[in-house]
C-alpha cells in the first residue's frame, strides 16, 4: 500500500507530506484549495509527462515522493520480473524535475520512467476525472475485459501476435504478387543484375574494416613520400634546384675571391654550403629509395575501397547488410523464375496461416466470453452494491471485419437499469453519475482481481446524491476493507466514512498562495463535515448533524 507521500514546489503546494493509512483514506477541501494536485502529483511520480505550469517555482528544484509497502509475495515476484530487486518491504518512487528535464528514482537508483510505470502498475491504479468516459468508448471495452483475463490471455494472446505477424507478412507479399508478365521480366532483371553486381565483388567477411586501415597507414606513408620527395627535388633535382643555386653563387664569389680576405672567406663557406646540400640531397634520395609506399598498391586498395563503399551506398551500411540483402534478392530470383511454383506455395501458406489464425482467434473468444460472464457477474453485484437495484449488465460480442492482433473480437458492455428494459450500449444509457458508479464497480472489481492494493480515486462522486451517494460511500468502505482507497471527494456521506481524514486547505502567506495537507481526528472531523453540509453558515444544527452522520457512519464500518 502507498504509506508516504512527500511533495515539494509543485502547484500550489511548498511543500507537504502524508502519511496514509490502510482502509479508506479521504482528503476534502474548497473548491480550488488543489485537491486534484495530490492526484497530479502522484501521476508524476508514476511516470506520467510533466503539465507545463506544473512546477511552482522554476528557480528551484522539485519533488515527489511516494513511498510504497510491499504486501505480498506476489508483488516481490512481479517486481523481480521487471528487474527491481526489492529493499525489506518496501520501494520508494521519486521524481525530480530541475531546469526542465527530470530523474526518475527507483530506491535511490536512476531508472527511465518506464520503470516507474511498471512498478506503479504492481501497486496502484489512480481514477482520474472524467475516466468515467472510457465506458463511452467501445473499443475500451476489450482492454478492460483483456484486463480482468490477462492471467488466461497471455500465451493464446502471444501465439496470436505471432501468427498475425505471419499474416500480415503474407498479406502483403500476395498483393505485391499481382503483376503481369512484362512487370514480372523487369523485376526480374533488376534483380539478376544487383545479384550479379554484388556477387562480382566477391566481398570477404571484415575485408572493409582491413582495407579502410590499410588505407590510412598508406595514406600516411604517401604524404611521406610526396614531402620527401619534393623535398629532394629543390634541393638537387633536375633544373633550377637549391644545389645549382648555391653553386652559381659560389662561382660567383670565386670570380672575386683576389681582390678581399673577406671575398675569399665567403666563397669558402658557399662550398661547404654546397658540399651539404649535395649530401643532404643524396640522403633524402636514399631514404626515399627505403619507403615501402607502392603507390600500384595504394591505387588497388583505393580502387577496391570505392567498389565496397558503392555497394554500401546501393544495399546497406556494413558488408552484413550486403550479404542480407544478396540473400533476399537471389531468394526473390528464385520465386520468378519460377513464379506458378511461388504463387502456389505462397497460397497455400496464406491458407494455413488463415485457418490457424481463426483457431486461435476462437481460442481466444472463447476465454474472453467465459471471462466476460465472471466479470459481468461480480460487476453486477457490484452494481447492485451501488444503488442499481433492478440493474441486468453484460457483455455482447461482434467480430471485426478483419482479425487483428488481439484476434477478431469486438465486445461490449450492455445494460438495462429499469425493470422491462432490454439492454442496451451503456452510451444510450448511462448518465454521467450512472457513469461514475459503473466505473467504480469495474475498478473494483478488477482491484480485486489483480490484487492491486491501493486505488485512488479522484472525484468518483461526480452527478451523484442523497441515498445513492450514501450507497456509493458504503461501497467504498467495503473496497476499503481489503484494498487501500485514497479518494478526493466533495459528498460528506463519503467522507463520513473515512478511516482517516485529511484536509486540505488553501491560504496567502506573504502575499503568496499555499495549499496546506492536515490530518483531522475527532471534532476537526466534525467541523470539516459541518463545512461541507452547511457550506457558508455553520451552526449548532448543521454540527449536530455532521456528528449524527460520522456516528452513523462509524457503526456502518463496525
Amino acid at each position: 500500500m502507498l504509506q508516504n507521500l512527500h511533495v515539494k514546489n509543485l502547484a500550489l503546494i511548498e511543500e507537504a507530506e502524508v502519511e496514509f493509512a490502510s482502509g479508506l483514506n479521504i482528503l476534502t477541501g474548497e473548491t480550488g484549495a488543489g485537491k486534484s494536485i495530490i492526484v497530479g502529483s502522484m501521476n508524476l511520480a508514476l511516470g506520467e509527462k510533466i503539465p507545463k505550469d506544473m512546477v511552482r517555482d522554476e528557480e528551484k528544484p522539485a519533488l515527489v515522493e511516494l513511498i510504497f509497502q510491499i504486501e505480498n509475495p506476489e508483488q516481490e515476484e512481479l517486481l523481480r520480473n521487471i528487474g527491481v530487486e526489492p529493499e525489506g518491504d518496501q520501494i520508494i518512487l521519486s521524481r525530480r524535475i530541475a531546469s526542465g528535464r527530470s530523474v526518475a528514482r527507483i530506491n535511490g537508483e536512476t531508472v527511465p520512467v518506464s520503470m516507474l510505470k511498471a512498478v506503479a502498475a504492481i501497486f496502484i491504479d489512480i481514477y482520474g476525472q472524467h475516466e468515467h468516459q472510457t465506458l463511452l468508448n467501445k473499443k475500451k471495452h476489450r482492454i478492460l475485459l483483456d484486463e480482468y483475463a490477462k492471467e488466461a490471455l497471455a500465451e493464446p494472446l502471444k501465439r496470436q501476435q505471432e501468427l498475425f505477424s505471419k499474416y500480415r507478412e503474407l498479406k502483403k507479399k500476395r498483393e505485391e504478387s499481382v503483376t503481369d508478365e512484362k512487370e514480372r521480366l523487369r523485376e526480374l532483371e533488376l534483380l539478376q543484375y544487383e545479384v550479379s553486381e554484388i556477387e562480382a565483388a566477391g566481398l570477404l567477411e571484415g575485408e572493409d574494416e582491413e582495407l579502410e586501415e590499410r588505407y590510412r597507414v598508406m595514406e600516411g606513408g604517401r604524404k611521406v613520400a610526396e614531402a620527401i620527395s619534393l623535398s629532394a627535388q629543390l634541393l638537387n633535382g633536375d633544373g633550377e634546384s637549391a644545389l645549382s643555386l648555391i653553386g652559381r653563387a659560389a662561382r660567383e664569389c670565386s670570380s672575386v675571391e683576389g681582390f678581399q680576405e673577406k671575398t675569399k672567406e665567403l666563397y669558402q663557406q658557399l662550398l661547404e654550403l654546397e658540399d651539404l646540400t649535395r649530401q643532404t640531397g643524396r640522403d633524402l634520395f636514399d631514404y626515399l629509395q627505403d619507403l615501402s609506399f607502392s603507390e600500384e598498391e595504394f591505387h588497388e586498395v583505393r580502387q577496391r575501397l570505392d567498389v565496397i563503399n558503392h555497394l554500401k551506398d546501393k544495399y546497406g551500411d556494413s558488408l552484413q547488410d550486403i550479404e542480407v540483402a544478396l540473400e533476399k534478392k537471389q531468394h526473390r530470383v528464385a520465386e520468378l523464375m519460377d513464379y506458378d511454383r511461388f504463387l502456389a506455395k505462397l497460397e497455400e501458406d496464406w491458407r494455413k496461416t488463415c485457418e490457424e489464425m481463426d483457431g486461435q482467434c476462437q481460442i481466444l473468444t472463447d476465454i474472453r466470453k467465459k471471462n466476460a460472464a465472471e466479470l459481468t457477474f461480480k460487476v453486477t453485484q457490484a452494481l447492485i452494491d451501488l444503488n442499481f437495484l433492478d440493474v441486468k449488465f453484460d457483455m455482447q460480442f461482434s467480430r471485426l471485419s478483419e482479425p487483428s492482433m488481439t484476434g477478431w473480437d469486438e465486445p461490449e458492455f450492455v445494460i438495462s437499469v429499469n425493470p422491462g428494459e432490454p439492454l442496451k450500449p451503456i452510451e444510450n444509457v448511462a448518465s454521467g453519475g450512472e457513469l461514475s458508479r459503473i466505473m467504480l464497480a469495474m475498478k473494483s472489481v478488477l482491484a480485486a482481481n489483480d490484487k492491486i492494493s491501493t486505488l485512488i480515486f479522484d472525484e468518483i462522486d461526480t452527478g451523484i446524491s442523497g441515498r445513492t451517494a450514501q450507497m456509493v460511500a458504503e461501497k467504498m468502505n467495503d473496497i476499503g476493507r481489503s484494498t487501500q482507497v485514497i479518494s478526493i471527494t466533495h459528498l460528506p456521506q463519503i467522507a463520513a466514512m473515512a478511516d482517516t481524514h485529511f484536509r486540505i486547505e488553501k491560504q496567502v502567506v506573504a502575499d503568496t498562495t499555499i495549499s496546506s495537507i492536515e490530518k483531522l481526528s475527532g471534532e476537526e472531523t466534525v467541523s470539516e463535515l459541518a463545512r461541507m453540509l452547511g457550506g457558508a453558515v455553520i451552526n449548532d444544527a448543521v454540527l449536530e448533524n455532521a456528528r449524527d452522520m460520522k456516528k452513523q457512519a462509524l457503526s456502518l464500518k463496525s
